[in-house]
């Protein structure tokens, strides 16, 4: 596991959430990003929540782009808890 504990888990937090903060979306429009970046932005499950919190601001109906933003942060939330659940140590009576 890559971490042992709860708590290591939590201090590990940061270094996975701030990238995704910076690189996102949310400061500064990704287009305007430098290649690499906007490389790394598009593998970031945040940016797809980002850009689907757009849709949502800019259109009062559902849109394709909605849904596949949706998708993607949703399949993203399942791999996640996929790969927790695959790395736990099993514990009997």
């Amino acid at each position: 596991a890559f971490a042992a504990s709860e708590f290591q888990a939590v201090q590990f937090m940061p270094a996975v959430i701030f990238p995704q903060l910076l690189l996102c979306g949310l400061f500064t429009p990704r287009d305007n990003m430098h290649p690499a970046l906007e490389a790394i932005s598009d593998v970031l499950p945040m940016s797809y929540a980002v850009d689907g919190m757009n849709e949502v601001l800019r259109h009062t109906d559902v849109t394709a782009a909605f849904v596949r933003d949706a998708l993607i942060v949703a399949g993203c939330a399942l791999l996640v808890l996929a790969l927790g659940a695959a790395t736990l140590k099993r514990r009997t009576a």
